[in-house]
């Protein structure tokens, strides 16, 4: 068998740790060959491919982002995408394509796999709001930099009795924000899942300062103040209509000065959450992943997802998983709220 792999949507940590292990298993268990496609759904619609073989991907397990590339490409917005993907296939020799991506790149392998075409998933994405999988990977490595950052900032918002806001990723899931302030200590968190007061935030900040510390602020990038809307950072559209987020931190900033009379601060971490070095945990669960997806090639079982399911890998259908974001729910919230302005 001739197997296609790609990564698609944002990059993240442990994504060539996927790679490696369907390589290593592809050709070691079963002797197939490994055809990368390049910079996601690009690849296949324009036949942008790369031969991967053991020596390819013998020191890439600690790399960040993907040997193979990324992009945002949706084939369904391409004039004549699919015929183009079924072309290369041909032209390839490809029995089955192993997709590893968010929800934008995985519903396109959904719809490729009603269309005919062989694909099994592997769950990414640093926001960890892909549907029926505990946790993907790429999410522990994101928490871990915001969390340093965090610790990092808050010294410096000690040393001038500032407040400090640090927005962190997040479009409609606040699972970094909470992981993150949770473990960093902050004292707001303010998720995409509830609408803030800005009248409460400024209450937890002036009650923080009154015990003369700090306030730490973290807010996912769509968190959404009450009445308000997204703070877009431009009104573009990506190729699965994603507007571009960004700028609520600075606002919030601006509103506590203003607010308060204190000094506040923004600092935004963006895509630092995305690269370095993944942790131990992605890693290890990265190749889980990719092993399994071999697993799941080998059964012939299409249209599936890989998935972690407590302790176990898992498959489920990848209409299962695309069905509706997983957000952070309100009793998770609640448990947080405990620390708000202390």
């Amino acid at each position: 068998m001739r197997i296609g792999v790609l990564t698609g949507g944002g990059d993240c940590p442990g994504l060539n740790a996927v790679i490696r292990a369907v390589v290593r298993k592809g050709i070691k268990a079963h002797g197939w060959e490994i055809v990368g496609f390049r910079n996601g759904w690009q690849g296949p619609i324009e036949n942008l491919t790369k031969e991967i073989g053991l020596a390819d991907v013998e020191e890439i397990l600690t790399r960040g982002g993907t040997i193979l590339g990324s992009s945002r490409t949706n084939p369904y917005k391409v004039e004549g995408g699919v015929d183009r993907i079924r072309e290369t296939i041909a032209a390839n020799n490809i029995d089955a394509i192993v997709a590893i991506g968010g929800e934008d790149t995985l519903g396109v392998a959904k719809r490729l796999t009603d269309d005919g075409i062989g694909v099994v998933g592997v769950p990414k994405t640093i926001d960890n709001d892909l549907g029926a999988t505990d946790y993907t990977f790429g999410f522990d490595t994101a928490v871990h930099i915001a969390t340093e950052a965090i610790d990092r900032l808050r010294t410096t918002a000690e040393s001038h009795h500032r407040a400090l806001v640090v927005e962190v990723m997040g479009r409609h899931a606040g699972w970094i924000a909470l992981h993150s302030g949770l473990a960093g200590g902050a004292n707001v968190i303010l998720v995409p899942e509830r609408p803030f007061s800005v009248d409460k935030v400024v209450e937890w900040v002036e009650r923080r300062f009154e015990r003369e510390f700090a306030p730490i602020i973290v807010v996912a990038e769509g968190a959404i103040p009450e009445g308000g809307a997204e703070v877009l950072h431009s009104g573009e559209r990506d190729a699965f209509g994603h507007v571009r987020l960004g700028g609520v931190g600075q606002w919030l900033a601006e509103e506590i000065a203003d607010r308060t009379g204190k000094e506040s601060r923004a600092a935004v971490l963006g895509h630092i959450q995305r690269g370095g070095t993944p942790t131990a945990y992605d890693r290890v669960l990265a190749t889980r992943f990719g092993l399994h997806a071999v697993d799941a090639v080998a059964a012939g079982d299409f249209g599936t997802m890989v998935a972690l399911r407590g302790t176990e890998i898992v498959r489920v259908k990848l209409s299962e998983a695309t069905a509706e974001l997983k957000t952070v729910p309100a009793e998770r919230y609640e448990e947080a709220e405990v620390f708000f302005g202390a």
